[in-house]
C-alpha cells in the first residue's frame, strides 16, 4: 500500500467514533486485526488453520484474568494475552507443521477443542458463564478507559476507541511489513512450491513455525482488545464458530491482499449488526451471501477488483 492509503486509513480511523456506534467500530478493528493476522498464514504461506480460535479466545481469558484478578493495568493485559497467545502458537505450530494440506488444518481444530475444553472447565474461566465484569482501567495508570464524552448528544468512550485504534494500526503496520519483507517474501515461496523452496536451502519448517506464532500472538492481541472492549471472555470467543467466521472473512475479501480481510471482516460484522433481529436465520444469510462471493469473486472482493484495475490498465 502506498502512503495515501495508510493515510485515508488512518483519517478515517479517527473520524469514525464521531459518525459510526463506536462499539460498532470497535469491534470491527479487533475481528479486521484477527483476519489480517490469520490471512499472514493463510495467504502468505499456504497452511490453513481451523483452530485459530484458540489464541484470540485464549488471550481474552488471560487478559480478563490478569485485569480483574491479578491488577494489571490494560496495556499490561494485552501484552500478556498477547504472548500467551504467542507461546500457545508456538506449542500448537510445532505439532501442527509436522502435516501438511487437511491433516495440518485437522491438527489445528483438534488442538483448539482441547483448548475449549479448559476454558469450559477450568476454574478462572467461569466456564459456560465466561468471565465476565472486565475492568478497563487505566491505561498506563492515569488515562480512564472507562471515561465517557459526549459527542453530538451521545455518550462515547473515545479514550478507549483511540486505545484499540492504536493497537490495530500497530498490528496492521507488523503484518504489512512482514508481508513485503524478506522473510515474507520466503513466506510466499513456501506458499508457491514448497519443494522448491527447500531445494534453495531455506528451513521450511522453521519458517513456517514462525509465521504460527507471529500469526497466533496477533489473533490474540485482537482477542485481549475484544475482552476490553465487552468487558466479557465468553466460551464463543474459542470456540470453532469463531474460528470458522475468521476463515470466511479472509475468503470474502481476498485471500493474500492487504486489504481483502479488512473488508472481509466489515461485511461479516456489518450484517451480524443489522440483521442480528432475525435471529439464527443470520447463519443462513451469511452463509448464501458467501456462495454468491465465492461464485462471483473467486480471488474475493478486493482481490477481483485488483484484477479488474489492472486489467483496464
Amino acid at each position: 500500500m502506498n502512503k495515501k492509503i495508510w493515510i485515508a486509513l488512518i483519517l478515517l480511523g479517527l473520524l469514525a467514533p464521531f459518525v459510526v456506534y463506536p462499539v460498532f467500530m470497535m469491534k470491527l478493528l479487533c475481528f479486521a486485526l484477527f483476519a489480517s493476522a490469520f490471512n499472514l498464514l493463510l495467504g502468505y504461506t499456504g497452511l490453513l488453520s481451523f483452530g485459530h480460535a484458540a489464541f484470540f479466545g485464549g488471550a481474552s481469558y488471560i487478559t480478563g484474568h490478569l485485569v480483574k484478578n491479578s491488577g494489571l493495568t490494560p496495556e499490561l493485559g494485552v501484552l500478556g494475552g498477547t504472548l500467551f497467545a504467542g507461546l500457545l502458537g508456538y506449542l500448537v505450530g510445532s505439532l501442527a507443521i509436522r502435516r501438511q494440506g487437511i491433516y495440518f488444518a485437522m491438527v489445528t481444530l483438534a488442538l483448539a477443542q482441547i483448548v475449549y475444553f479448559v476454558a469450559l472447565k477450568a476454574p478462572f474461566t467461569g466456564g459456560e458463564d465466561g468471565l465476565q465484569g472486565i475492568p478497563r482501567g487505566d491505561l498506563f495508570g492515569f488515562i480512564d478507559l472507562n471515561q465517557v464524552y459526549s459527542v453530538g448528544g451521545n455518550p462515547v468512550a473515545l479514550n478507549l476507541y483511540y486505545f484499540v485504534f492504536v493497537l490495530f494500526c500497530l498490528g496492521f503496520w507488523i503484518i504489512h511489513r512482514t508481508i513485503h519483507s524478506p522473510f515474507g517474501q520466503v513466506l510466499k515461496a513456501i506458499r508457491e512450491n514448497e519443494p522448491r523452496a527447500v531445494s534453495l536451502g531455506y528451513k521450511v519448517e522453521r519458517f513456517k513455525l514462525m509465521a504460527f506464532v507471529l500469526s497466533a500472538a496477533l489473533s490474540g492481541m485482537a482477542g485481549s482488545m475484544k475482552s476490553l472492549v465487552f468487558q466479557l471472555a465468553s466460551l464463543t470467543d474459542v470456540s470453532w464458530h469463531t474460528s470458522g467466521e475468521v476463515v470466511l472473512m479472509t475468503l470474502l475479501g481476498g485471500v493474500g491482499t492487504v486489504l481483502g480481510p479488512l473488508v472481509g471482516a466489515f461485511t461479516v460484522v456489518t450484517l451480524q449488526s443489522e440483521l442480528s433481529s432475525v435471529g439464527s436465520w443470520i447463519t443462513v444469510i451469511i452463509g448464501v451471501t458467501f456462495v454468491i462471493c465465492v461464485l462471483l469473486f473467486r480471488r474475493g472482493v478486493v482481490g477481483e477488483l485488483g484484477r479488474l484495475l489492472k486489467k483496464s490498465l
